[in-house]
């Protein structure tokens, strides 16, 4: 079982990159540090960029789930400013 709890998901499998990241990192900046991201996103650029830039800007990624459908759900922890 894992030890956090989901605050918020936000679905990004209708955008491309890079404004795949953006929506994402807006969806992060409207959560308080520490809480808790979904980010559904589809297979290729998004799921090898996203993920990747979310590190580089300080956050932690605690896991990332194949969905099986050609999506993949990230999970992140939001960075203290």
């Amino acid at each position: 079982m894992d030890d956090y709890q989901i605050d918020e998901t936000v679905d990004i499998t209708d955008v491309v990159c890079p404004v795949t990241f953006v929506k994402a990192k807006v969806a992060l900046e409207e959560l308080s540090e520490g809480q808790i991201l979904a980010i559904r996103l589809n297979d290729g650029e998004p799921v090898q960029n996203v993920p990747r830039s979310m590190k580089e800007e300080g956050h932690k990624v605690l896991k990332l789930i194949d969905n099986t459908d050609s999506t993949y759900t990230l999970i992140v922890r939001k960075a203290g400013e």
